[in-house]
């Protein structure tokens, strides 16, 4: 007997038959048992996803004769075909007078349609529906369509049009609207797996699930390319398929190397990544199908990372455990940038007359990326000059606005607060080598400004990332600690750091720090009552004093040392808005305050 291909053997025959097209099927099985027949169908999808088999049964639905018998004695005609009949047998067979099946792609000119139309217009020999199947439709040309539009507006009660395309844009909107269209997907992996295991087990080959999963992923969700692939495996391995075969002859589909190689480009080992270019062209590998492949396989990290169940991959349950550890490890946001990066040289690739070298470059490329950081996990090692681990107070009707400095030391921008002293600070007082002690060194950042509108206030915390720089030389706070917690209370809020160097003294006693104020200063102490003040004094209090210190306003007696005068300057000149915004800006601090006289009357 002569061998018939697996896809041919296992074709369906019946609607139920039909994988991974349920909205298809029902809508199509509903449409028969109500009797509601359309004057055409457009079936669009890519290729081997059931749209020619869908036609054939819809033709064998249509003429099916216990259908008819059914209708005749008034009961609900069933949906499926029989597939007894003689109808349903010579539709199977292709053999059938009132059925027309016709490639577009060779039988696209004017004459040929027109001599088709013409043909139309007789009844069916013995069938109740004359069905045309036109495969590929938007192969014809522009005359051939118009030839086409009249009779597929107006056909005959007994004509039924299905036409098929992979190319659904390329057919004119004026067919288009004439016909009930409907869109087959592409069939999952998870379908295509159990499918072929189904096919395996009716065939009796021996086949590993690891090796029809990789089947199932090469196939893209084309249920004709998966049983190819699988009838092929099968025929080179004697009845076996096996995963060693499905990776030989597949090609850049090998697992273990996509996560080698996931793993190089995330640590940057451009050796690594050496090493697996060049296994992939000892295999004999097709440089831009591995790439395609590699690609898909990051998107899965992708999913992965962003906390995606590892069973809802479609990979081994081995596989995606392990590539969801690596993804979470690097963080979705790198994973996202190394996927657009790869993404981007995709082009690339496909268009390179060395496609191998295109690769490597890709990525090579892709493996210098920098791991990013997010700016939360750099502000918890301690507090960042100009942001201090909250966002920078500014005047009111600004909004609010978060700033990370640089280390560079130099000049101030508009939008960020300078580090002129050298770099970010540690959150402990000096140690007396110049590094804050238990103080972990926190890497420069570039500067990084949110302006979120004061109308619009929004309870969720602003994520900005910065990427990763050699650490600064030095950081050091001043060796004086009245000092450091004058420059700990500027990076906050500098108005408020100037008001305390004017106070009379700073006195550290007791395991309190005592600002020393004049007697009747009303303005300093209300301005140290005020919360956000207070807050921001308690936290550099603690910073340079260890977790318990505190302080608390002292007024200043006879015996209390002098301590240079202080300019009784109103309150609400300091807080008015333009003077914040004039300090916030040029990081400036009031060192006087003269006060004009009242204008003369004329």
């Amino acid at each position: 007997m002569t061998y018939q291909a697996l896809a041919r053997k296992w074709r369906p025959q019946d609607f139920s038959s039909i994988i991974g097209q349920d909205a298809v099927t029902t809508a199509l099985r509903n449409a028969i048992a109500d009797r509601r027949i359309a004057q055409a169908y457009l079936f669009s999808g890519i290729r081997g996803v059931g749209k020619t088999t869908a036609a054939r049964v819809l033709a064998k639905a249509l003429n099916c004769e216990r259908r008819l018998r059914a209708e005749s004695e008034g009961e609900t005609p069933l949906p499926d075909p029989c597939n007894d009949c003689g109808p349903c047998r010579e539709i199977t067979a292709g053999s059938d007078l009132d059925v027309i099946e016709i490639d577009a792609a060779t039988y696209s000119k004017v004459e040929q349609v027109r001599e088709l139309t013409e043909s139309l217009r007789y009844g069916p020999a013995r069938n109740p529906y004359k069905v045309v199947v036109i495969d590929e439709i938007h192969r014809l040309s522009r005359q051939a369509f118009d030839a086409l539009l009249k009779i597929v507006e107006e056909p005959p009660p007994h004509l039924v049009f299905i036409f098929a395309t992979t190319e659904i844009e390329v057919v004119p909107a004026t067919i288009l609207s004439r016909c009930q269209e409907f869109h087959f997907r592409r069939v999952s992996a998870a379908t295509l797996h159990e499918h072929l295991r189904r096919l395996c087990d009716a065939e009796t080959i021996e086949a590993s699930d690891r090796a029809l999963r990789l089947l199932a992923r090469a196939a893209e969700g084309s249920v004709r390319d998966a049983v190819a692939l699988l009838d092929q495996l099968a025929t080179f391995g004697s009845g076996r398929v096996a995963e060693e075969d499905a990776v030989r002859l597949l090609g850049g589909l090998d697992l273990r190397l996509f996560h080698d190689l996931l793993r190089a480009i995330l640590a940057g080992d451009a050796t690594a990544v050496s090493a697996a270019l060049a296994r992939v062209e000892d295999e004999g590998w097709d440089p831009r199908r591995t790439h395609d492949q590699f690609l898909a396989y990051c998107r899965d990290a992708l999913h992965a990372a962003v906390g995606t169940d590892p069973e809802r991959l479609d990979l081994p349950a081995e596989d995606a455990e392990q590539l969801a550890a690596l993804a979470k490890g690097a963080g979705y946001e790198s994973m996202l940038r190394l996927l657009n990066q790869l993404l981007k040289s995709e082009e690339l690739v496909r268009r390179s007359e060395t496609p191998g070298l295109a690769v490597e470059i890709a990525w090579l490329r892709a493996a210098e990326l920098p791991k990013l950081i997010r700016i939360e996990d750099l502000l918890a090692a301690g507090p960042v000059r100009g942001s201090g681990g909250a966002p920078t107070p500014s005047s009111e009707g600004r909004g609010t606005r978060a700033a990370v400095s640089t280390a560079s030391g130099g000049p101030r921008s508009r939008g960020g607060v300078s580090n002129s002293g050298g770099g970010p600070r540690p959150s402990r007082a000096s140690n007396g080598s110049g590094v804050a002690s238990g103080a972990r060194p926190t890497p420069p950042r570039a500067i990084t400004t949110v302006e979120t509108p004061a109308s619009a206030p929004s309870t969720t915390p602003v994520t900005t990332y910065a990427e990763a720089a050699p650490e600064p030389p030095s950081l050091r706070l001043s060796s004086d600690p009245k000092e450091a917690l004058l420059e700990l209370v500027s990076q906050r809020k500098q108005p408020l750091a100037a008001r305390l160097r004017d106070c009379r003294a700073l006195r550290f006693e007791n395991g309190a720090l005592q600002v020393v104020i004049a007697r009747g200063d009303a303005w300093l102490r209300e301005a140290l009552d005020r919360p956000q003040n207070r807050e921001i004094l308690d936290g550099a209090v603690q910073q340079v004093w260890g977790s318990g210190g505190r302080w608390h306003i002292v007024e200043e007696t006879a015996t209390a040392p002098a301590a240079a005068p202080v300019t009784a300057t109103p309150a609400p000149m300091l807080d008015h808005p333009v003077v914040q915004s004039a300090l916030d800006l040029f990081a400036g601090t009031i060192e006087t305050i003269v006060e004009r006289p009242p204008p003369e009357e004329p």
